[in-house]
C-alpha cells in the first residue's frame, strides 16, 4: 500500500484557499459602492408588487 502524501494534499489545500481568497477579494473590488441607507431602492410610500409568483 502506498504512503499518503500529505505535503501534495496540504499544498492543494493551501491553492485553493488562495484562489477563493483572491476570487473574494475580485468580488469586493468589482462590487459597485452603494451608500449606506440604499437597500430598498424603490420609495417608502410605493405599494408591494401583487404580481409575483411563488412556487414551493
Amino acid at each position: 500500500m502506498a504512503k499518503p502524501n500529505y505535503a501534495f494534499e496540504k499544498r492543494q489545500r493551501d491553492l485553493a484557499k488562495k484562489a477563493k481568497k483572491e476570487e473574494k477579494r475580485q468580488r469586493k473590488a468589482g462590487a459597485p459602492k452603494k451608500p449606506e441607507g440604499a437597500e430598498n431602492p424603490e420609495p417608502a410610500g410605493s405599494p408591494p408588487a401583487t404580481d409575483v409568483k411563488t412556487e414551493f
